[in-house]
């Protein structure tokens, strides 16, 4: 599971946190693998930005799952900071952390500059930043001058994230395991697991590729509720392309009233891999995408508005993915 922490249009962040636990805890239960959250700045309706203060929240609040990031935009960051992060909370929660990496500043480009502080360049450092940053959590050398303490000999597992070709490259050439962000950007989801699948190089941490594909899925009783839920998510994308980005609005009976035809077919690109439906409708969805993808490992997202109905939408989901092994 992704969660954006959301903010509604009648809540606060404080809100969004408490409802981003009360998920998460109820994900353990239903026996999902991972729940991430990922980092977005000057964005009134996402309220993970501080991400390693959240991830330490919902871990905090489970006992089982592995909470993660995806991602952490590691040009905003040293990476010995984020070393140190996810060390302690890798120390804290031993075996249940994920680092996930991104190399997009999850922002605007003013507040990046805010950010970075002159770092400007710091996404054309990105392979090395990697490379420094998985060399802080491997065990401390004599005579290192620096380390992350906590962070040196911890398990934290990286990803790298990415809707391009440029990561699934570069997490091929390095050996990690690689996460396409096919939820909002899908145009290149088959020509990117193609490339890493074909340049992948083993490494100490992985003999073969392990590919991740994130899609938005939303369940409901019927298709016609599910479709109304989706609504949501793509009026909050609508606004954030004409510029105006704000908190989640609630659902609507007819979107057609809202967009232009043109905003209408860039969304429905966008958004395309996405499954919206009735439980038999999102089986059929899920097993269509993994029979085309061939992924080791599915991450669901949804902004929904109403909580009961997100918490809905992730019990249905369990239901298709134990329908589906057995």
């Amino acid at each position: 599971m992704l969660d954006l922490v959301p903010v509604c249009e009648d809540g606060t962040p404080t809100e969004a946190l408490q409802h981003s636990l009360e998920a998460v805890r109820l994900a353990e239960q239903l026996g999902y693998r991972r729940y991430w959250v990922a980092e977005h700045h000057n964005l009134p309706g996402i309220a993970s930005a501080a991400t390693a203060v959240v991830i330490g929240h919902l871990a905090a609040g489970t006992k089982t799952i592995r909470v993660g990031s995806g991602g952490i935009m590691l040009p905003n960051h040293a990476p010995l900071i984020i070393a140190e992060q996810f060390g302690t909370l890798a120390a804290l929660f031993p075996g249940r952390i994920d680092l996930g990496l991104g190399r997009a500043p999850g922002t605007d480009q003013v507040t990046a500059r805010a950010l970075r502080r002159g770092l400007a360049d710091s996404a054309d450092t990105f392979p090395q930043d990697v490379v420094e940053l998985r060399n802080y959590f491997r065990a401390t050398r004599p005579g290192q001058a620096v380390q992350a303490v906590p962070g040196a000999g911890r398990d934290v597992p990286i990803w790298l994230l990415g809707s391009s070709l440029f990561s699934a490259r570069l997490a091929a050439r390095l050996g990690l395991p690689f996460a396409f962000a096919s939820h909002f950007a899908p145009d290149l989801l088959g020509e990117a697991l193609d490339l890493y699948r074909g340049e992948f190089r083993p490494s100490l941490a992985h003999e073969r590729p392990c590919a991740m594909a994130a899609i938005g899925v939303y369940a409901a009783d019927s298709d016609r509720e599910a479709q109304r839920l989706f609504t949501s998510q793509q009026q909050a994308f609508l606004h954030l392309r004409r510029g105006a980005p704000g908190l989640l609005p609630p659902p609507v009976d007819d979107i057609s009233e809202i967009w232009s035809p043109a905003e209408a077919e860039m969304i429905g690109r966008a958004f395309s891999e996405s499954v919206v439906g009735s439980p038999e409708t999102v089986r059929r969805g899920i097993t269509d995408f993994l029979r085309r993808t061939q992924v080791d490992e599915l991450m669901i997202t949804a902004a929904i508005y109403d909580q009961a109905a997100r918490l809905r939408s992730l019990e249905l989901v369990a239901q298709v993915r134990d329908s589906l092994r057995s």
